[in-house]
């Protein structure tokens, strides 16, 4: 991977059609959210230092799109913050803990690139589901915030995730190659996105 901030740029239709679809998460998001009587306002707990791993390098890519239009000494900020999260989170799987620490991009509880941030922290929150083609459905009971709303329910809104990774895995998949494995293949990635920030753009 490369480890500068200006290099492999994202194709503009993928980005195009990344942002559409990333527009349609949030609709969906939105949608459960009033169903629920759901916000974020006042919550004093903060999803960002959830430990979060990521699997897309097209994901990867739209992200550095948003980071390059930082300033310089803005980046070079979030790079360290991004550095000390990895060290964090190394200590703490080598003792078999979670790590919960705070995302590099949270400045003052905004992210710094709102705009790009990634389908997970689009999605998390409000109660969801993916239903597998065997018909196997896993559910993800949402932020503590609204497990307590959804308490005492006996069904409750879900955004269904299926669709929109498919989709999101047809745009990965017209991704450049990049490197290859020894064997041949895609490069599978599994990185937080401290990773790909220290790591530069795919």
């Amino acid at each position: 991977m490369n480890d500068t901030a200006n290099q492999n740029t994202l194709q503009p239709a993928l980005a195009t059609r990344l942002a559409d679809l990333y527009r349609r998460m949030e609709e969906a998001y939105d949608i459960v959210a009033r169903q629920l009587d759901f916000s974020c306002r006042g919550c004093t707990d903060n999803c960002c230092d959830s430990y979060f791993l990521h699997y897309t390098r097209i994901e990867w890519a739209y992200l550095w799109e948003g980071l390059r239009q930082l300033p310089p000494e803005r980046l070079a900020a979030i790079r360290q913050r991004a550095q000390n999260f990895r060290e964090q989170a190394a200590r703490a799987l080598a003792a078999e803990e979670r790590p919960a620490i705070m995302c590099p991009l949270n400045e003052d509880g905004m992210c710094a690139v709102y705009q790009h941030r990634l389908m997970i922290c689009r999605l998390h929150g409000v109660p969801s589901s993916l239903t597998y083609p065997d018909g196997r459905v896993q559910h993800f009971p949402g932020c503590d915030r609204c497990q307590q709303i959804t308490a005492g329910r006996s069904a409750a809104p879900t955004v269904e995730r299926a669709s929109l990774l498919r989709e999101l895995v047809l745009l990965e998949q017209q991704m450049p190659a990049g490197p290859r494995p020894p064997g041949g293949g895609r490069v599978r990635i599994k990185k937080t996105i401290a990773d790909m920030i220290c790591e530069g753009s795919p």
